[in-house]
């Protein structure tokens, strides 16, 4: 037997109407905000990643899947979904176009990393970009539309976390402190740490290892090196939020992992799943597409992990939907009766019923167990005597009441019972 590759997972019918529950609350609200959806490929040149990503994240250093094509050219499995917008953005001529451009994503992406709960290797996330808008308005928007997604879900768990991590001028000097408060520590710190200390060592903050916390915890904030143009950015951001009644906590430990991020961060966290964990996140990110040579132009947005939001709707017990029963069960007792349940069904489809028949030659009565387990709300049953006088026996599964129903007005029947409740 072959079987499912380490770190991936069936989605099984029982399961899809709860993804296709938020996918739906995620496409709404994101229309609600003026976003449209883009599609992007599953693989990218890796160079994007490279750029886009930043060479001192874990994604790139640890995590890519990344191969040769058959034509010596290095690809890579996306990641994550803010890249491959950004060159879509570019390549398309979007730059030129009416701004801002707003967009949402419903992607599966891959890294390779260890599974645990909420985390896997092929994993999928809801996202939302917009390019062109450098007010703090459109920071503010932004985490409104998430407060707003997470709110329609049913999540009522969650909190969210803001901080500023400034400008390029403003992280220079924060950089320099850093390595100033770090460097005596670096011999007992992890080796990523350590990596990290020249490259970028903001990303130190955001080190799990328990022994190097007791060193981060310590460490200057980003906060106190704000230039003042940043500041009064994060100000007004702040002030919008609490205008529009998002509630919010300032967290100066919130770097997110990717470097492409500037001036506001946020994370949407719940602990409703066991150890506290980010529900969603995003920010700002300015110089994303200089980074990858094309005209400056300022950016924000956010992404969700759907395993994860599914994880924690699931522990605080929210409301999900299951799998929706068929309106009608056409049970055929023989050969004709079956050939004509077939073609009842056939029309009872087309009408915008949902309708099964016994494919599998069962008795009358495993048939009607089986319309039991399909949730089917009537049963049709057809059979010599029906056949002669060109009318099924319906029973309603709710009640149990039968009633004989010509073949011609099944439809409209059952369109009728609907009516009546």
């Amino acid at each position: 037997m072959i079987n499912i590759p380490k770190g991936t997972k069936d989605v099984l019918p029982a399961n899809a109407v709860k993804w296709q529950f938020i996918e739906a609350v995620a496409r709404v609200t994101a229309e609600g905000y003026g976003y449209r959806e883009i599609r992007t490929p599953v693989f990218e040149h890796t160079e994007l990643f490279l750029r886009g990503v930043g060479e001192t994240t874990d994604v790139v250093g640890k995590e890519m899947y990344t191969f040769l094509d058959k034509g010596g050219r290095s690809v890579t499995l996306r990641p994550e979904g803010t890249a491959g917008v950004a060159r879509a953005f570019i390549e398309n001529g979007l730059q030129g176009g009416v701004l801002p451009f707003k967009a949402y994503y419903l992607i599966s992406a891959f890294r390779y990393e260890r599974p645990q709960a909420g985390r896997l290797r092929e994993f999928h996330q809801f996202g939302a970009e917009l390019y062109g808008s450098a007010s703090p308005i459109a920071d503010a928007e932004t985490i409104s539309f998430a407060d707003a997604f997470l709110k329609n879900l049913g999540l009522r768990k969650v909190s969210l976390r803001i901080n500023s991590i400034g400008c390029k001028e403003c992280r220079k000097r924060y950089h320099e402190a850093l390595k100033e408060y770090f460097r005596p520590h670096l011999a007992e710190m992890c080796p990523d740490c350590n990596a990290r200390f020249d490259k970028n060592p903001m990303r130190i903050i955001d080190c799990k290892v328990e022994g190097c916390k007791k060193f981060t915890a310590g460490a200057p904030r980003m906060l106190d090196f704000l230039c003042d143009e940043c500041r009064a950015h994060f100000e007004e951001v702040k002030r919008l939020l609490d205008e529009a009644g998002v509630a919010f906590t300032v967290d100066p430990s919130i770097v997110r992992g990717l470097d492409y991020y500037s001036r506001t961060v946020f994370e949407f966290v719940s602990d409703a799943a066991g150890a506290q964990g980010t529900v969603l996140g995003g920010g700002r990110y300015d110089g994303l597409l200089e980074q990858m040579d094309a005209k400056p132009t300022p950016a924000v947005g956010f992404a969700a992990g759907i395993e994860r939001l599914l994880m924690v709707l699931e522990a605080e017990g929210a409301e999900l939907p299951e799998t929706a029963g068929v309106d009608c069960y056409l049970a055929g007792m023989d050969e004709p009766s079956r050939r004509k349940a077939f073609l009842l069904a056939d029309e009872l489809r087309r009408a915008g019923f949902a309708c099964e028949v016994d494919l599998m030659d069962r008795s009358v009565k495993a048939q009607f167990k089986y319309a039991d387990k399909t949730g089917a709300r009537f049963v049709a049953v057809i059979g010599e005597n029906e056949l002669k006088e060109g009318a099924a026996e319906v029973k309603d599964m709710q009640n149990s009441s039968s009633e004989r129903v010509k073949f011609g007005e099944l439809a409209q029947y059952i369109e009728g019972r609907y009516e009546e409740e």
